[in-house]
């Protein structure tokens, strides 16, 4: 890492810019937010180096997470796409799947429409086998009337998903060279997801293709902005990318901004030599939750995007609607919490700005764990007034007191968040009860303490810049691509030729734009993990391995896998469906040391808490910048800074390391 610049993290979201420097000689770091400029990201960036005193000549490198890719394609804003697919196979995104979207609600569609219309559904006259072997060769009039219709269409960017062109994309190239001739923007299946499932592959190609205008456009005005600078952007699977590889697969940025957050989570977990951890960010309108096994993230290459599938590697994040500014609703069985949020015009009721239906915030400013004596941010003065007003209604219908509604909907909010927690370990074999809860976000450390006394969690870490840690991922991250291919051997046959063939020529893909950016094959460390399964199986296992292959000890680790994951094991032929390999040249930045251990200081105010219904505990409020290293604070308790409040219940005790991180645990 150079050390005579700033490295600055840039993470964009819906209502605030996060920003996180650090100068790596002195281990100086500024943290600042500005309020986003919703329709000019580029402005944001500006106003937050300006804020932060830093010119783009004094920065050395500037990592960017933003959330333009998953915005354009929620909202439905992405660009019209022409598709080439296999004669024959032109309908392929209108078939679809048999499942439902709804499964019990027959009046609404079964799926999302096709992106790609009939009129727009370009066939190509060739063949490839499942072996790759080509079975008919397009000829250069077959070519060139693709070229002409696509051409014809008025679109600026094609998808191109031929069959099995994961298995041999001689052809699919071949098609893309005469596109790029004349359409601004290609997207080829084989290098977005060179992987079998027609539907998931086409359908990932085409939504790549559908926003890699809007990408181009702005990583290319950003560049300008920032000439004097090395320019990075997060990617889904953790790691930042130039702006060119992410110009070409701007699909990898969809999950940009939580997977910053997890990379710093997962920074934080190896640095504290947690095996085992939980990331919980919650913020206004959702909250993630990410397992963390030996400072690593798991990855997911099996995701839906609003509701359309998309298939790359992410980071394994379970996303539900249930953020502090989440709706609170009464149904049929009871307390409802999201997913439609208030959002941040007009918010919650609180926030004082003309919102009314009650929402999570509301019910933690009524439980007094939010100061009204302080602006949020400097920004927001909390009316618990409004906030009572918004119960009001909910609290007659139940027939309970407003504080009793409050503390119900904490621990219905909790519930929801519980669930999340175990999708992500009992799912993956892992008992959750032996994790770290890492929270973060704006409302994390608020919900914190009780969500991991409900999961069985014993011990919670606050990390340092809790509210603006997607930020801090991004400079922590390291430099790393990620490719996942098809291989689909079986044990008994296998092909050690071929299987050398693949692995070789991933390798040197990936290697490839590492070199570009001048860093050495020593420098540049390579993860491996087979995608595992019996004969017959849906779904593969993950089993990490080392080179040169040891296929014995593959198959054994195979086993004892799926023995942790389902229970079970046995000695049946298995299949590597898939070899997902990554790049990466690691970063490790030095974080200074906060002072030694001083004096404990004043409680900046004292107000009743309630923590259960039959009355209020006189409750103090500290400066989280103020207490010093190695405090021992007894529940109950509230920790604040200018983003985010730490709420220690009755029973709890908050500690503080060298590092800033604050320790939450049962005492």
């Amino acid at each position: 890492m150079p050390d005579n610049g700033w490295q600055v993290g840039i993470d964009i979201g819906g209502t605030f810019t996060d920003l996180v420097a650090l100068l790596p000689a002195t281990g100086e770091f500024r943290s600042i937010k500005v309020p986003t400029e919703r329709n000019d990201p580029v402005a944001s960036i500006k106003a937050a180096l300006a804020a932060a005193g830093l010119k783009a000549s004094e920065v050395d490198d500037l990592i960017h997470g933003t959330t333009l890719v998953t915005n354009a394609i929620v909202e439905d804003r992405v660009e019209p796409v022409a598709l080439v697919a296999t004669r024959g196979f032109e309908d392929v995104l209108e078939i679809g799947r048999a499942g439902r979207q709804h499964l019990y609600r027959l009046d609404l569609p079964p799926r999302r429409t096709s992106q790609v219309p009939a009129e727009r559904r370009i066939g190509l006259a060739e063949r490839v086998d499942h072996a790759g072997h080509a079975v008919l060769v397009p000829d250069a009039a077959a070519i060139a009337e693709v070229v002409r219709l696509a051409k014809a269409s008025g679109v600026e960017s094609v998808a191109v998903s031929l069959l099995h062109s994961y298995a041999n994309p001689g052809h699919e190239r071949a098609v893309g060279a005469a596109l790029k001739a004349v359409i601004p923007f290609v997207s080829l299946s084989h290098e977005v997801n060179p992987e079998t499932r027609e539907f998931e592959r086409t359908a990932t190609t085409v939504l790549n293709a559908s926003v890699m205008p809007i990408a181009a456009r702005y990583l290319d005005q950003l560049q300008r902005e920032v000439a004097s600078t090395r320019l990075h952007v997060m990617h889904s699977a953790g790691g930042m990318a130039s702006p060119e590889v992410a110009a070409r697969r701007p699909l990898s940025m969809a999950l940009s901004g939580p997977a910053a957050g997890i990379s710093a989570a997962a920074h934080v977990a190896a640095s504290l030599g947690l095996k085992k951890a939980l990331s919980f960010d919650m913020g206004g309108t959702t909250t993630d939750v990410c397992l963390i096994v030996n400072g690593a993230a798991e990855i997911s290459t099996d995701s839906k995007l609003a509701g359309r599938p998309v298939r790359q590697p992410m980071v394994a994040v379970e996303s539900i609607g249930a953020g502090g500014g989440s709706l609170v609703t009464l149904g049929t069985g009871g307390l409802s919490i999201g997913p439609e949020s208030a959002g941040a015009e007009p918010g919650p009721a609180a926030y004082g700005r003309g919102g009314t239906r009650p929402t999570v915030t509301d019910a933690n400013a009524v439980l007094g764990y939010l100061d009204t004596t302080r602006r949020l941010g400097g920004a927001i003065t909390l009316d618990v007034a409004a906030a009572e007003t918004s119960l009001a209604p909910l609290a007659r219908q139940l027939g309970i007191g407003v504080v009793e509604l409050a503390l119900g909907i904490q621990r219905v909010a909790n519930a929801t968040m519980v669930r999340a927690l175990a999708r992500v370990t009992v799912e993956r074999g892992v008992d959750g009860r032996q994790c770290t809860l890492l929270a973060f976000g704006g409302a994390g450390p608020m919900h914190a303490a009780r969500l991991a006394r409900e999961f069985g969690i014993g011990e919670i870490v606050v990390p340092r810049f809790s509210s603006g840690f997607s930020a801090l991922g991004c400079i922590v991250a390291d430099m790393s691509y990620t490719q996942q291919q098809a291989v689909r051997m079986l044990s008994p046959q296998w092909d050690a030729g071929r299987f050398t063939v693949l692995h070789d020529s991933m390798l040197a893909a990936l290697m490839e734009p590492l070199h570009a950016q001048g860093h050495r094959s020593e420098a540049i460390a390579i993860e491996r993990t087979a995608l595992v399964r019996y004969v017959g199986q849906s779904y593969a296992v993950e089993v990490p391995f080392a080179a040169p292959l040891d296929l014995e000890r593959l198959g054994r680790d195979f086993r004892q896998r799926h023995r942790e994951i389902y229970g079970y094991a046995t000695e049946e032929h298995w299949e590597m469906q898939s070899l997902r390999m990554r790049a990466l040249v690691a970063r490790k930045p030095e974080f200074a040391e906060l002072a030694g251990p001083g004096a404990m200081p004043s409680p900046t105010s004292v107000g009743p808490c309630w923590f259960e219904p039959a009355a209020p505990h006189q409750t103090p409020r500290y400066d989280r910048d103020l207490l010093p290293v190695g405090v021992r604070l007894a529940g109950p308790a509230v920790v604040e800074d200018a983003w985010s409040t730490v709420i220690v219940p009755p029973g709890y005790v908050l500690g503080a390391d060298a590092m800033g991180h604050l320790w939450i645990k049962e005492g």
